[in-house]
């Protein structure tokens, strides 16, 4: 028995040849998977302990970056322990130097993504529920992650952006302001109509339609002698930007009505041709 056991020992801490400059035996592996197990064990405990002490805004973000930044230590701790337990770390590096590069560039655009989720949780400039207009896409914010934030858009579709494009694109946020917003609609009418007529039922359709505010009360502006039309913008004040798209076109509907109603006309484009003809005397 105590031959069979003594071969278990030598057994277990026998060094195995992987190459000419690395060597690990089954202790090795088991010290390896006990640090690991522990090192998990203290970082759930830390990252329980430390929710606790955060307000519930923060609890997301710490969540985001903690995840990260255990990757981190795994990868550190892993090495270290290979290298205290006597496996030459050195050479396994410079063995899989090549294949670490070629994954570095491969990852590049991932790591980007990572650092630029790490600048918007902690800089603050877009938050879950945010109207925000990226690359000519318009949606409201639903999560956002570390390495990619999702976005609903106005046709429902689920948009996944990630998140390095934030630092290379400009980025409109509807709501960092909060979620009031003003909307416009541009329309015009023809050269002599009315034009306090025309600002009255202006203001009128945007004050008939129950998501418009009235206070502050929609405003007509007088914008420009168009080269066809007396141009007016008008202005009111909404509570969700995302479906703009719908109360803009049920107003114009209004417009439309009021303005065929009271004689008030929407002109098109017109363009007088003038045709020139060559007498030829022979």
């Amino acid at each position: 028995m105590k031959n069979i056991l003594v071969k278990i020992i030598d057994f277990i801490v026998r060094d195995f040849e992987v190459t000419s400059e690395i060597k690990i035996s089954i202790l090795d592996v088991v010290i390896l998977i006990v640090i690991l197990l522990l090192t998990s064990f203290v970082l759930r405990k830390t990252k329980k302990v430390a929710v606790k002490r955060l307000k519930e805004d923060n609890k997301n973000k710490f969540d985001t970056i903690f995840s990260f930044a255990s990757w981190f230590f795994y990868v550190i701790i892993f090495l270290v322990t290979l290298q205290s337990v006597g496996v030459n770390v050195t050479a396994i590096l410079a063995a899989s130097a090549a294949l670490l590069i070629g994954v570095g560039l491969a990852l590049q655009t991932f790591f980007q993504d990572i650092i630029s989720g790490i600048f918007i949780i902690f800089d603050e400039t877009v938050h879950v529920g945010d109207v925000i207009e990226i690359n000519n896409k318009v949606g409201r914010v639903i999560e956002i992650k570390l390495r990619t934030t999702r976005i609903v858009t106005t046709e429902h579709k689920v948009l996944v952006v990630p998140n390095h494009l934030y630092l290379t694109n400009s980025l409109y946020n509807w709501t960092q302001n909060g979620t009031i917003t003003r909307e416009s609609i541009t329309v015009g009418v023809a050269y002599g109509s009315d034009v306090e007529l025309v600002k009255k039922l202006l203001i009128e359709a945007a004050m008939s339609h129950p998501k418009v505010f009235q206070h502050p009360a929609p405003t007509v502006l007088f914008t420009d002698f168009g080269d066809s039309a007396l141009q007016f913008k008008l202005i009111f004040t909404l509570n969700d930007s995302l479906w703009v798209s719908i109360p803009q076109s049920e107003i114009r509907f209004i417009i439309e009505r009021l303005f065929r109603e009271n004689g008030i006309e929407i002109p098109f484009p017109q363009r007088d041709i003038h045709i020139r003809t060559n007498n030829i005397v022979k």
